[in-house]
């Protein structure tokens, strides 16, 4: 049995804890070990080190920063596997995802690792006689990471190599249902040099969310997780002072249009509709088909299904399990709801047998669907696939534009001005022409529209490095020479 417990101030945290939660291995459904919960007073503590190693970090050369940033990068890539391993342990999504998550959050680690040129201000000569203005950005000072279940490793870096590169020091508080991931990183981030107190993970449940977001000496919030969840961190934490982003829930569209290659756009549905389970925040869950091509893709998407294995993740399956029963059973009642709607049940994961406890469903998909329908007016997080039929693509567009979400979106024609006029009117903040999951690359920034984005500051890119730091603005005049204090004529005021 695993025991974890909290990392402060570079070492394990080697206080009893009041309470515990289990972790539980997703493909056997049994307890692996226990993670321990913070309380106000051990989120206090991990704060005071963040401030105490602030003090010298932001004052860190940015070579300094950048040896330590290549050094950690180095660390993980050479442990990939390992951390993966602890993923699928605990999320159940399969190794190739897990080991896919830790790619992408490598990259923007590999982003930060050009903070100097990314850190660099302005400079105006002349503004005035003898005045100059100039303009450097300064770092804020401990801050929070609240991260969740689904991706383990890589969300918690899509925000930390930034704030750390930018001079910022760190709590994260991962999701309790998989918190190996985080100590594991940060014990290659101690190893990579980082000093003590600069990278600190305190777990637990809302009792840890809340006292992190009303902490007076935590500055700002980065939160990814559900919409009413983000809403209230978002305002939670902004009551308190705090600057915040918080990334919420998402009901990611797929468009095919007529014109589209009908082979490309249903090996997509596969990928992005049922790879890890499901359970991500870039999902495609709801496909728009433009008549006339409703049957000839729902037939394609039944017929590679089938080819799906679900298993546990390190035995060479597709898709895994969901992380506990209590979510299985919830993504479950969603097929039965939409039944009872009227939806088509072409697949039902619900009919999948597998050995063992583990929290399996299997990959489901239903046809005519409608707008009103719970299956799709709500985020599921599950393998659950759903096909609405319209006839025309300004009747697609509205059913994208109309919903409470605005996360990602894709479309699939071979019509390029189709295209243009899609990435110009859906009012979505990522968008992918051809491409199911339109996830950024780590120098643009990740985040929606609407619903599914509380704050104004989308995750790592340059928005991340503007929302770690604070902008300041320098107006300068020196006499010449200045070690005189002599006038050479230089008006006083202009």
């Amino acid at each position: 049995m695993t025991q974890i417990t909290h990392w402060i101030n570079g070492s394990l945290d080697s206080k009893k804890p009041e309470r515990t939660g289990d972790i539980y291995n997703p493909a056997t459904g049994k307890v692996t070990g226990t993670v321990a919960f913070a309380n106000a007073a051990t989120v206090d503590s991990a704060v005071s080190a963040a401030t105490a190693a602030f003090v010298e970090w932001r004052h860190s050369s940015l070579t300094k920063r950048t040896q330590v940033l290549f050094a950690f990068r180095e660390l993980v890539q050479q442990n990939k596997e390992k951390i993966a391993a602890l993923i699928t342990a605990e999320h159940g999504k399969v190794l190739s995802d897990a080991a896919g998550e830790v790619t992408r959050g490598l990259e923007v680690v590999e982003f930060a690792c050009g903070i100097p040129h990314l850190l660099k201000g302005g400079f105006s000569e002349e503004v005035s006689t003898g005045v100059d203005v100039y303009s450097i950005r300064q770092a804020l000072g401990p801050v929070a990471i609240i991260s969740p279940f689904n991706f383990p490793a890589m969300v918690p870096m899509w925000f930390f190599p930034v704030a750390i590169a930018c001079g910022n020091t760190v709590v994260v508080k991962p999701s309790e249902k998989d918190p190996s991931a985080a100590m594991f990183m940060a014990k290659l981030w101690k190893e990579a040099g980082l000093p003590d107190g600069v990278f600190n993970v305190v777990h637990g449940d809302k009792e840890v969310v809340d006292a992190l977001l009303v902490h007076p000496g935590i500055k700002s919030i980065s939160f990814v997780g559900s919409t009413p969840i983000a809403r209230y961190v978002y305002e939670t934490g902004t009551k308190a002072g705090k600057r915040v982003q918080a990334l919420g829930g998402a009901k990611n569209h797929m468009i095919v249009l007529p014109d589209a290659d009908l082979e490309l756009a249903a090996d997509a549905a596969i990928n992005a509709g049922f790879g890890s389970a499901g359970e991500r925040c870039m999902a495609i869950s709801a496909i728009v088909a433009v008549e006339p091509i409703g049957n000839a893709l729902v037939a394609r998407i039944k017929s590679r299904m089938a080819n799906i294995v679900t298993g546990d993740g390190t035995k060479g399956s597709d898709m895994g399990p969901l992380v506990t029963a209590v979510h299985r059973d919830k993504v479950a009642s969603y097929i039965e709801a939409g039944a009872k709607e009227g939806a088509s049940v072409v697949v039902d994961g619900r009919d999948l047998k597998v050995d063992g406890d583990g929290f399996f469903l299997g990959p489901t998909l239903l046809d005519n669907v409608s707008p009103k329908m719970s299956v799709y007016t709500d985020e599921i997080f599950g393998p659950v696939l759903s096909i609405l039929r319209v006839n025309t693509y300004d009747e697609a567009l509205n059913l994208v534009n109309s919903h409470q979400y605005g996360n990602g979106t894709a479309i699939f024609t071979n019509d390029g001005g189709a295209a243009r006029r899609f990435q110009n009117e859906v009012e979505v903040g990522m968008v992918g022409i051809n491409v199911p999951i339109p996830v950024p690359m780590a120098y643009y920034s990740f985040g929606g529209w609407k619903n599914s984005l509380f704050g104004d500051s989308h995750a790592h890119g340059t928005e991340g490095v503007h929302f770690f730091t604070r902008g300041k603005v320098v107006t300068s005049r020196w006499l010449d020479p200045s070690h005189g204090g002599i006038n050479l004529g230089f008006p006083q005021n202009d």
